[in-house]
């Protein structure tokens, strides 16, 4: 069944009217959140503006670009163009497996020339968009009939797949634990939630001897049993507790922490930024990040319940659980309450395509209370 958007031109805004509903309540947080992730790379940089702090400062403009742009651009446009968003970053996931750039070990960046990309950043966000185009229309009979979950099931497990094989099995698992939480939001049957538990621990296996790499092994091996491998698999996470458990309340000082300082931190300017900043700053200058990430949660939640239309709720939930699933994985990971695997802290970690992402998630989510008022509705043809 398709559905036609039909978007009433009695509703379109001026930019000064869509300025007057713009929600600094948003706006605010992830601003404060790019201000301590510059103070943090600079630190890592050894006090120096290169090579992270100035490079990530030229990255956040560019990402206001993208935000605006996101925010302010008509509601309807972002319908119409959702599966061609969700469409290009799948291709691009594509080209990765046969012209990708290898880095660190895997093949998950699509050289550009000027920048490289990482696709499998970007599909996070086109799969929300996806996802909220396809159900914002459908009924509660429609959201109960299981063939209508067959195409958001390939539209997850094509680029699961794909990520997988590069490998980055932390950005595949935060695809399918984002699917899942929209398939909940948008009322599935709690039983095919089961179903797939189910189906998931059977496979476990299969997974574990012919799906994993030797090294993702390793590491969940060390997260059961940290001391298995110290100087080896263990190394990061060890190295990360050292850090973030010296950093006491309130920590070493600015520029002061002896493991991220003198470089026994791996990877302090992206994966283990957290840890970083645990070190330096203590264990309150840790919680305050909480705080503010917990702040972005209430307000991506309140935009969601303040939407009259489908659409603009499902962005905003969507995004919700994209960039809980974020943080909660990052976090956990840096504190040996997860296994490591490669998902920055959002809006923190250096690099280009996950602070992109993000911030046009955050412009999609912005858009969506903008328009918060618009009644949007389908006619099936």
């Amino acid at each position: 069944m398709s559905k036609q958007i039909r978007v009433s031109n009695a509703n379109m805004m001026t930019l000064s009217e869509k300025f007057g509903h713009f929600s600094w309540g948003l706006f605010v947080p992830m601003c404060m959140v790019l201000a301590i992730s510059i103070v943090v790379l600079y630190s890592a940089g050894g006090g120096n503006w290169k090579p992270f702090a100035l490079s990530q400062l030229m990255k956040i403009i560019l990402g206001f670009g993208v935000f605006f742009v996101a925010a302010f651009i008509n509601i309807k446009t972002w319908i119409k163009s959702a599966y061609i968003i969700y469409a290009i970053a799948l291709v691009m996931i594509i080209l990765v497996t046969f012209v990708g750039h290898t880095g660190m070990g895997a093949q998950r960046w699509l050289n550009l020339g000027v920048i490289h990309v990482q696709p499998s950043e970007l599909i996070k966000i086109g799969l929300v968009v996806a996802l909220a185009r396809y159900f914002a229309w459908f009924n509660s009979v429609e959201l109960g009939q299981f063939k209508n979950y067959l195409v958001p099931g390939l539209m997850l497990l094509i680029p699961f797949g794909l990520i997988v094989a590069q490998p980055d099995l932390g950005t595949a698992l935060s695809l399918g634990m984002i699917t899942v939480g929209m398939f909940y939001i948008v009322g599935a049957n709690k039983k095919w939630f089961i179903i797939a538990a189910i189906l998931g621990l059977m496979a476990a296996p299969v997974v574990w001897f012919g799906g994993l790499h030797d090294y993702q092994r390793g590491r969940i091996i060390t997260f059961i049993n940290p001391d298995s491998d110290i100087q080896g698999a263990g190394y990061q996470i060890n190295q990360a507790k050292i850090a973030f458990g010296s950093g006491g309340m309130t920590g070493k000082g600015y520029m002061k922490g002896s493991q991220s300082q003198q470089s026994f931190l791996p990877e302090k300017q992206t994966d283990f930024i957290f840890t970083m900043l645990g070190e330096e700053f203590g264990f309150m200058g840790a919680f305050g990040l909480l705080l503010i990430y917990t702040w972005i949660i209430v307000v991506l939640f309140w935009c969601a319940k303040m939407c009259r239309n489908r659409f603009g709720q499902l962005i905003c939930f969507g995004f919700m659980l994209n960039f809980f699933v974020y943080y909660f994985i990052n976090i956990s990971m840096v504190l040996g309450l997860l296994p490591t695997v490669g998902v920055p802290l959002p809006l923190m970690s250096f690099g280009g395509s996950s602070l992109l992402s993000l911030m046009f998630g955050f412009g999609l989510c912005q858009n969506a209370y903008i328009h918060k008022d618009q009644q949007l509705s389908a006619k099936g043809s």
